[in-house]
């Protein structure tokens, strides 16, 4: 199968979810979420780094679950429509309410 190049769009997408998972990982370590989820640290590692762009379903599923975030707050935070709120600004409105 042969894999499309990444689009602009599709790049800072990427870096949007590695800032969102970067901010609800908070003081919790890489490696305990990266393997409570299934996945190898440097996995994580690079879609935190936005290296990853566009990561599995299953895998944004997997540190999603674990990170306590539902898909929907996920694809909410990174899609170029919300740009306008900081991953943190979203993230302390989850929490509050």
């Amino acid at each position: 199968m042969v894999r499309l190049p990444l689009t602009p769009t599709d790049v800072e997408r990427g870096q949007r979810l590695g800032a969102l998972l970067r901010e609800a990982r908070g003081e919790r370590s890489m490696l305990d979420i990266a393997l409570d989820a299934g996945l190898s640290p440097e996995t994580l590692r690079k879609i935190e780094s936005g290296r990853v762009a566009t990561p599995a379903f299953s895998t944004i599923a997997a540190i999603a679950e674990v990170l306590g975030l539902s898909l929907d707050e996920v694809w909410a935070t990174i899609s170029p429509a919300r740009r306008d709120t900081a991953p943190s600004e979203r993230l302390r409105e989850r929490l509050v309410s």
